[in-house]
């Protein structure tokens, strides 16, 4: 058995000694979209610090504990923060809290993040359902001998983000009057926000939004068999020719002030699967 195999079994294990119940859809929780498990009837949680081989979250916004309960009348664990590239952490260590939903049996994984907005169409709070990725930018958490147990050598990202979840959601965000757009969300490693030059090159690409986050999670989620939906909350504008500052506090407070239509989404996303 590889190291990897035998970590996720002790962290699984160590879960599954805290937790009976099951659940098979999992969330992951971005920057200052942490109160959406406020939403949840929690049955059990616990710090990151607490769990053996998961890694710990160090930023801003990111709550950093695992939480299994009830949205939407469903089973749900949540991620209340994320693992960061920027952070110093392995594409593996980003990767693994997905591979460990797995194997407690998500196989819906529903993502969020703040993102950073290219298409000039957009403003600060819009929501955009990511409907497909640019990963150049980013390192792919599957480099290095593959697990075969999880997955495949080759998985086919054709359709990283499904379509069915994604159809479903834009009829949610219509029959409660909420404005969501669709497009493409570039990833890069961060933590420094874009340039100019870098905004101009990522929107010459097809990119819509960027972010640091993401990417990594739906290519790890893919690989081992889990359909993924994801979603941006745009909390700054990068494509402007005026002041191009941007501070992390106004990115979370963004966030933050969108939360309330994002939340909404995804509990009656959870209610339909």
């Amino acid at each position: 058995m590889s190291l990897v195999m035998q970590q996720l079994q002790e962290t699984t294990a160590f879960i599954r000694e805290k937790v009976s119940g099951t659940a098979t859809v999992g969330i992951i929780l971005g920057s200052g979209l942490g109160n959406l498990a406020n939403e949840i009837i929690t049955e059990f949680e616990i710090a990151y610090n607490d769990i053996p081989h998961f890694p710990v979250s160090t930023v801003e916004g990111h709550k950093g504990k695992l939480i299994f309960g009830e949205l939407g009348g469903k089973k749900v664990w949540v991620m209340g923060g994320r693992f960061h590239f920027y952070e110093g952490y392995t594409p593996s260590q980003v990767a693994y809290p997905v591979r460990v939903m797995r194997m407690l049996g998500v196989d819906t994984l529903l993502l969020s993040n703040a993102a950073g907005g290219v298409n000039p169409s957009f403003n600060v709070g819009d929501l955009m359902i990511i409907k497909d990725h640019i990963s150049f930018f980013t390192v792919n958490p599957l480099l290095g001998k593959n697990e075969d147990s999880i997955g495949t050598r080759f998985p086919d990202m054709s359709e990283p983000y499904s379509k069915a979840l994604i159809h479903t959601v834009k009829e949610i965000a219509k029959a409660n009057n909420i404005q969501v757009h669709e497009g493409v969300y570039t990833g890069v490693t961060g933590p420094t926000f874009e340039t100019r030059a870098e905004y101009k090159l990522i929107k010459v690409l097809g990119g819509d939004a960027v972010g640091m986050s993401t990417v990594q999670e739906t290519i790890t989620a893919v690989h081992c068999g889990m359909k993924v939906f994801a979603m941006s909350v745009i909390t700054d504008l990068g494509i402007r020719e005026e002041e191009n500052t941007i501070t992390h506090e106004e990115v979370l407070q963004a966030a933050t002030d969108a939360e309330p239509k994002l939340t909404l989404l995804f509990r009656e996303l959870v209610q339909k699967l």
